[in-house]
């Protein structure tokens, strides 16, 4: 472990060291974060492949006294270095997707054109690329017994990552804090859509054995019916029910606990930034009225843990500044929850 003695706490965040100005070097921390600029297939607005940088810069500012789990940071906590080849290609296959969505939103078939097509071939082999990439980079994190948390980039990146934790836990849940089911099949074309990442795990990674939602409140009647037939495996917590709970008298600690319940033992969490009310996060990709305050999350996370349940890893995704090139209140907010999931990570 690092030798903490030169370094204060209470101080200002140095850039020069690593993430929340902590000090620690990837072999000294106990938890690493795998940053993944990507963003190829957001539906509606750009800007989530800069979140692991404005997350990063916005952790400067972040306190590192956490009444929930004191001294967690002291267990280290680094992120790894934004890889600009994922970056890159990020940037140029979004180019790509934007032209198949122009043609499609313009009444287009995309299987009759023959250079479009080309292009989400393209596309979606690069998806699985990424995917692999992911799995390789988290796979090998963990067989050095690290804990492993991923920044994305929009919510199709961690899929990489949870199929490497199948190699590790042979039964799991996920705990899915979103704004959107992400049930959909191939969305837009794209096999490895944000707004499929969900239907891609229970696809393709069957040591998922529960996928329990929590805010959804943005979502089609197919990705209905697939909850519907799913015999149980995903359980899924509207926004509406939630708030009609609420309205009806019920406190969040008893939703909060009804969540927990419906989990099993082993919980990977993954936080779309959209789950939260929208005026916490302005500039994600696809805003939606309703959501969480970030202290009902704080809590729902407090009382996972208090639960004795064990927390596998996590995803933070859909984090946006926007058009904004400084700090917005997006990545000011995605750093505070960053922090607190670290936290839960180790505690």
């Amino acid at each position: 472990m690092n030798d903490l003695a030169n370094f204060d706490p209470n101080g200002v965040g140095l850039k020069s060291n690593n993430i929340f100005g902590l000090p620690f070097t990837e072999e000294q921390a106990q938890l690493v974060l795998l940053p993944v600029p990507w963003e190829v297939t957001v539906s509606y607005r750009v800007g989530t492949a800069q979140g692991p940088d404005h997350i990063f810069d916005a952790a400067m500012q972040v306190d590192l006294f956490d009444p929930d789990v004191k001294d967690g940071w002291k267990k280290g906590f680094y992120m790894m270095p934004v890889d600009k080849n994922i970056r890159k290609k990020s940037d140029y296959l979004r180019q790509c997707a934007e032209l198949i969505l122009s043609h499609m939103v313009d009444g287009g078939e995309v299987s009759e054109n023959e250079q479009l097509t080309e292009k989400l071939n393209e596309i979606n082999a690069n998806g699985a690329l990424l995917r692999d990439w992911v799995y390789e980079m988290t796979s090998g994190l963990l067989k050095k017994g690290k804990k492993v948390g991923l920044i994305g980039g929009d919510h199709s990146t961690p899929l990489g990552f949870i199929k490497a934790l199948g190699d590790v836990h042979p039964d799991f849940g996920i705990l899915q804090i979103d704004a959107h089911a992400d049930l959909r099949i191939a969305y837009e074309g794209f096999t490895y859509s944000h707004a499929s990442i969900m239907y891609n795990v229970l696809k393709e990674v069957p040591q998922v054995k529960k996928l329990v939602q929590v805010g959804i409140r943005d979502y089609c009647d197919e990705e209905l019916q697939i909850i519907n037939d799913s015999n149980g495996r995903i359980h899924t917590f509207f926004d509406k029910d939630i708030k009609e709970q609420q309205y009806e008298g019920a406190t969040w600690k008893t939703i909060c606990q009804q969540v927990v319940d419906a989990l099993p033992q082993k919980v990977y969490i993954s936080f779309d930034i959209d789950g939260l009310d929208p005026k916490l996060c302005p500039n994600t990709g696809t805003p939606v009225p309703g959501g969480f305050e970030a202290d009902q999350v704080f809590y729902l996370f407090k009382t996972l843990k208090a639960s004795g349940r064990e927390i596998v890893g996590f995803d933070l995704n859909e984090v946006s500044n926007g058009y904004q090139s400084g700090d917005s209140i997006d990545s000011i907010v995605g750093a505070r929850m960053l922090f607190k999931l670290c936290n839960y990570m180790v505690a």
